[in-house]
This record gives structure tokens, sequence and C-alpha cells, in this order.
């Protein structure tokens, strides 16, 4: 039975716990993903955000990217840690989603609307976020753990050579996803008095 959006806003959570099976088809992904870059909203109909969906050995690809990055910049103490969690927590899963904003379009955007200037890099950063809510939820809807990461913008040059992605694209966050394989961590709220004013 398919979840109302308030159901599958409440069950979205961070799986630190996932296994490379899937239950369900890798086009199914992209399906979520191709209506996520089509209906989600943008600043002034940008659309400047840009996604790059890895599988299989690509996947695998990723995570030793950002392991052999981060092997050069921490102690060799601090590393084993380091990969344990990589290795357990996102190299484990199916697939990873890595989320670009394509900086052509928000200088385009700059130049054609100077007063705006200064606020179209953080409206970006909006439309990024709102792409990852979307394709995080319908993940999830879909019977799929992932949680968000940030190794940008260290293995930023390596993807982008990797992949042979335009120079525009800039990285903001990876998502890994794959069967959960244990239940989220507990997760606790602010008194929704502190955070939401409503005045008649």
């Amino acid at each position: 039975m398919r979840r109302t959006f308030e159901e599958a806003m409440e069950h979205r959570r961070s799986y630190y716990s996932i296994g490379s099976d899937s239950p369900v088809l890798d086009e199914e992904v992209v399906h979520i993903i191709r209506q996520a870059v089509k209906n989600v909203p943008s600043a002034f109909n940008s659309q400047s955000t840009r996604i790059v969906l890895l599988l299989g050995d690509e996947h695998t690809k990723l995570w030793n990217i950002v392991k052999e990055t981060l092997k050069k910049m921490i102690s060799a103490e601090a590393f084993v840690q380091t990969e344990a969690k990589i290795d357990g927590c996102f190299a484990s899963g199916h697939g990873t989603v890595l989320f670009f904003e394509d900086t052509s379009a928000v200088k385009k955007l700059q130049e054609a609307f100077p007063a705006y200037q200064d606020r179209f890099p953080t409206w970006s950063q909006h439309t990024s976020a709102m792409h990852q809510f979307a394709i995080w939820t319908m993940l999830e809807d879909l019977g799929l753990g992932a949680t968000l990461q940030h190794y940008n913008p260290l293995i930023d040059e390596e993807v982008r050579h990797t992949w042979k992605l335009p120079k525009e694209w800039e990285l903001i966050a990876e998502m890994p996803f794959g069967m959960p394989t244990a239940e989220p961590g507990g997760k606790e709220f602010l008194d929704l008095s502190e955070r939401i004013k409503i005045f008649r």
C-alpha cells in the first residue's frame, strides 16, 4: 500500500546499516530520480540540480575515492575507524546518488537579475536540498535505506575527473542507499512550541 506524503515524510530516516541487495529493480530508482529532477521546484525555475546515479562497480569506485582521499589526510590510527565506517555504512550499499548544482545556471540568473545576485547561490542550495529530501523520501518509500553524506569538497576533483563531469557541476552531497540491515537509531524532537509560532 502506498503511503501518503505525510506518512512517507515521517518514515524517512538515516539508515547507517545497509546491504548491497535491493527490494526493487534499478529502473525504479532511476524513475524516482527522473520524477524528482523534473518536478521538484527551483528558484526562478533555474532547474540547476544535476544528479549522478552510481550503481555496482561505479558505486564501489566512489567510496574507494573517499577512502583514498581521507587516507592521505588523517593518521593511520584514525583511518582504521574511518575505513570501517565507510565500508560498513556507505560502500556496503547498493548505490549512491550524487547531488550537484550547475553553477553556470546560477551565474546566468545572477547576470539576468543583478539585484538578487548575492542570493542565487543560497537559493541554489535550497533547490538542491529539496531534491535531496524528495529522493531520500522516495527511496525510503521503495524499501531502501539511505543517509546523506558530505565528503565534498575533498573528493570533488577526483569525482569530476573519474566520471568526466562538467567543471561547472558543484558537488553538494552524496546519498548511499541499500537494503536496510538494521533499524535506524532513535530520534529526539524539540518541543514544537519552540519551533512554530501561530498568529490568528
